[in-house]
């Protein structure tokens, strides 16, 4: 008995689909919000149509009424986006407490409403035991996919096993899942870039003589995000071949500004080193390890080096005489514009490469301003925030249900 043609549409068979008609369709939800403007080297990327055939299809909706030229070569559709009505994904965030982290949530809430997609929002609190009970949670909701960023290496196979038996794609932020497609820091080479610097103001500053190294590392965030710190030391060796000689220290500050401080400050009763180069796998530890300094009187007997050019590190560079001398940028304000459309790629079973890796950039004082110019005005508003928090709240504290926490 042959199918009707209801049971055909109800089905959606190859059969009854008609490849122009979705080839245009594919040219139509290319566009993923209202107004975008979009050319047509970028419809051919996000369709994977030829450039030939997605010239003529545009400019058959063009005439139809589907779609607008605006100016000579770009173009914006005239239609509603419906393609991402019902879709919910989730995002498990690393924590409330770094700047960083709390930037990568704040851009993944702005394009995911941009894109008129619906987030469940969770935060990992940087715990292992609250990362799988909100891996729990967000299976229960069934997202159409989990953007996860927790810190431990040790966990992640059993959060990824979670949501590949769920059949829920993931996508991991910063520290690698397996199974799961990576999105964050080229570490070895955000590493080195730091290693770099700290190598050429050695030898500016102190003629290259370097008495000591300090890395400060997270090594239950597993082996990727510490080939930071192995770049940091091989780009110092490459610039300062003499650093070979100074010593070596290493310190698990696990990422945090309070730890960092406490570790710094005891090594310094015990050393009497004169010049000292720092290099720390995130900001919060590498000014944890300035304030130690600056609390021994020593701060001159110094220079550190960050990663991440959070809001922190930023402000710590324009304060005059800071002995932060930089900071690797990963800018995780633009984290949730490239996250969201991979998300969407994954969704709708278009190729996605294993891993993308975000944009670097050495922030130093010198040109801290040119790179971020508005954070006098977010500093501004920040304060004003503040001071309007409810009592027993916390500025910048995601909002979870009681079963979250």
């Amino acid at each position: 008995m042959s199918p009707s043609l209801e049971d055909g549409l109800n089905s959606v068979s190859p059969g009854y689909l008609n490849e122009s008609v979705s080839r245009a369709c594919d040219i139509l939800m290319a566009f993923r919000f209202e107004g975008e403007l979009l050319r047509l080297r970028d419809l051919v990327e996000r369709t994977g149509l030829s450039k030939a055939t997605a010239f003529r299809i545009v400019n058959t909706l063009t005439s139809r009424g589907l779609v607008e030229r605006a100016g000579r070569f770009q173009y914006r559709s005239k239609t509603r986006l419906l393609q991402h009505r019902n879709l919910t994904l989730g995002y498990a965030a690393q924590t409330s407490e770094f700047a960083f982290s709390r930037a990568v949530t704040e851009s993944i809430e702005r394009a995911a409403a941009k894109e008129g997609i619906s987030l469940i929002a969770v935060n990992n609190r940087y715990s292992t035991k609250i990362a799988l009970r909100n891996a729990d949670l967000l299976i229960r909701e069934k997202v159409a996919l989990v953007m996860e960023f927790q810190i431990d290496e040790h966990v992640a196979p059993i959060i990824s096993g979670k949501y590949r038996e769920a059949g829920i794609p993931m996508i991991a932020i910063e520290i690698p899942h397996p199974g799961a497609i990576y999105y964050g820091a080229d570490n070895y080479r955000a590493g080195l870039m730091g290693g770099r610097y700290l190598g050429r103001w050695a030898k500016q500053h102190w003629e290259g003589r370097v008495d000591e190294v300090i890395l400060l590392e997270v090594p239950r965030a597993g082996p990727l995000p510490q080939s930071r710190l192995a770049g940091a030391l091989q780009g110092l060796k490459e610039v300062l071949p003499s650093a070979e000689n100074a010593g070596i220290f290493r310190f698990d500050c696990n990422g945090q500004f309070g730890r960092s401080l406490n570790l710094v400050r005891n090594h310094l009763r015990s050393t009497r080193a004169q010049r000292t180069l720092v290099a720390a796998i995130n900001d919060p530890s590498a000014i944890g390890a300035l304030r130690a300094f600056e609390e021994a009187g020593r701060a001159q007997n110094c220079a550190v080096m960050g990663q991440n050019a959070s809001v922190e590190a930023r402000s710590e560079m324009r304060r005059l005489g800071s002995r932060l001398i930089g900071s690797v940028g990963y800018f995780p304000e633009k984290y949730g514009d490239g996250l969201i459309p991979l998300a969407l790629e994954i969704i709708h079973k278009k190729h996605a490469p294993p891993a993308i890796f975000v944009e670097h950039k050495l922030v130093t004082p010198d040109n801290v301003d040119q790179l971020y110019p508005n954070d006098p005005l977010l500093e501004a508003a920040a304060i004003d925030e503040m001071l309007f928090v409810p009592s027993g709240a916390k500025a910048g504290e995601l909002t979870v249900s009681p079963e979250q926490t």
